[in-house]
């Protein structure tokens, strides 16, 4: 598969087949690809908190905003949440920015994710002080980032619009979930 196939995968899923498992290897792969993505004068400052089990995936999954777009939907019911999580932590004994090393680690992570057949989505809603508290993380780490992981239980589809269409995504009467992205001649302010 070509790497615009990849890129063209992934994307942000919201509900998940609860019930297919992600082991803990497959997410330790994840983190080997973060692990080798550019980071900021090598600082790698990024540390990762892995979830699998229910117990912990309720935990992380009471602190999130799901799609703020869609007004009238709460976030994945029961069955349909992510069957595993990633936080990614920034670790202010390295360093007290994080620039965007946390941004290129997550599309690593999610890129990884589309090769192992699962989708994902990135929250940066998160209730932290509730979540650093419940999961007991040291002072030193801030929680920078959430990624749910799973099995897809939904279709999602790009469509290419105009310059003035509205861009916030939607689902259609069949629970399809679309999300509007700009034309490439919108996107290129000069071209060779």
């Amino acid at each position: 598969m070509k790497l615009i196939n990849f890129i063209q995968k992934s994307r942000s899923y919201r509900r998940f087949d609860e019930d297919y498992r992600v082991d803990s290897k497959t997410l330790r792969e994840l983190i080997r690809l973060a692990q080798y993505s550019p980071s900021g004068r090598n600082r790698q400052p990024l540390k990762y908190w892995l979830s699998n089990t229910p117990e912990m995936n309720e935990t992380i999954f009471s602190t999130l905003s799901w799609a703020g777009d869609l007004k009238d939907w709460p976030g994945p019911a029961r069955g349909e949440r992510p069957s595993a999580y990633i936080l990614i932590l920034g670790d202010t004994a390295i360093s007290e920015s994080f620039g965007v090393d946390h941004g290129i680690a997550a599309q690593s992570i999610l890129l990884g994710a589309v090769e192992a057949g699962l989708g994902g989505c990135i929250i940066g809603s998160v209730q932290r002080d509730v979540l650093v508290k419940a999961l007991a993380i040291p002072s030193r780490y801030q929680i920078l980032l959430a990624i749910a992981l799973g099995k897809p239980a939904e279709k999602v589809v790009v469509d290419i619009v105009d310059e003035e269409a509205n861009l916030t995504y939607y689902r259609d009467e069949q629970d399809v979930h679309h999300v509007p992205k700009r034309g490439l001649d919108e996107l290129i302010l000069h071209d060779v």
